[in-house]
């Protein structure tokens, strides 16, 4: 099971219900191999995120997300899968930030890929409704 915590969710009242995110971080974790594991999710304001991407990526701009891998993308379980990080405001849709944040967070890196993590994001998202 994917346990998923969501904090500031009043600062993205068109998110997904917390089920629905739960359901997103599953289907993303699954088709990666990953049954158990944890995930935080966090909403935050422009100027948090510009922080935190000033500080882990020497971007200091808002962005839409933010993956912070903890525990890796080795197979071990139950794991501690990392935190997403989505800004609402630089986001167009909550339901791709969140399956991006995941993917990213189970190992995937479209900036060094030749196209699969965003393929398979698109591929999940069809399949999930979106």
């Amino acid at each position: 099971m994917i346990e998923v915590e969501v904090f500031g969710a009043s600062l993205a009242p068109e998110a997904p219900t917390a089920a629905e995110m739960r359901g997103l971080c599953t289907t993303v974790a699954r088709r990666m191999g990953v049954e158990q594991g944890h995930v935080a999710i966090e909403f935050v304001d422009a100027r948090r995120i510009a922080e935190l991407n000033g500080e882990h990526r020497n971007k200091p701009v808002p962005t839409d997300v933010l993956s912070f891998p903890i525990d890796g993308v080795a197979p071990a379980l139950p794991r501690e899968l990392g935190d997403v990080v989505i800004c609402p405001e630089h986001t167009a849709d909550v339901r791709e930030a969140i399956v991006h944040g995941m993917l990213h967070l189970l190992g995937m890196d479209h900036e060094t890929d030749d196209g699969e993590m965003l393929a398979l994001q698109d591929e999940l998202l069809a399949g999930a409704g979106g």
